[in-house]
């Protein structure tokens, strides 16, 4: 569920399942995002975790992102996910084995 507090966007999530651990969480973790705009190319992204059968107590961390050029596409969700430049590295390999035989 998402809802502002003033200037900051804030998304709070939980029904986890044991299929999406985080770092060795259960199905009581509990997430917590904020994402505030601190200049006109950087937001701040902060992540609250907690999950009592896993760690004491809450903890926090936070990581500005900046601006970039150009498009950005969802990792998680893209084509070939994690496996993306593997994908492209084994074509790369493909293409210039075709261009030698050609070339034979």
């Amino acid at each position: 569920m998402g809802h502002w507090e003033g200037d900051t966007l804030v998304v709070d999530t939980t029904n986890f399942t044991n299929m999406t651990a985080f770092r060795g969480s259960s199905e009581k973790l509990h997430l917590v995002e904020r994402f505030s705009r601190a200049a006109n190319d950087k937001i701040m992204y902060q992540f609250t975790v907690e999950d009592p059968t896993t760690w004491d107590k809450p903890w926090t961390a936070e990581i500005p992102w900046t601006t970039t050029k150009g498009p950005v596409y969802e990792w998680a969700c893209h084509e070939g996910n994690t496996m993306i430049s593997t994908i492209l590295n084994g074509a790369r390999v493909q293409e210039q084995e075709a261009a030698k035989k050609a070339g034979k």
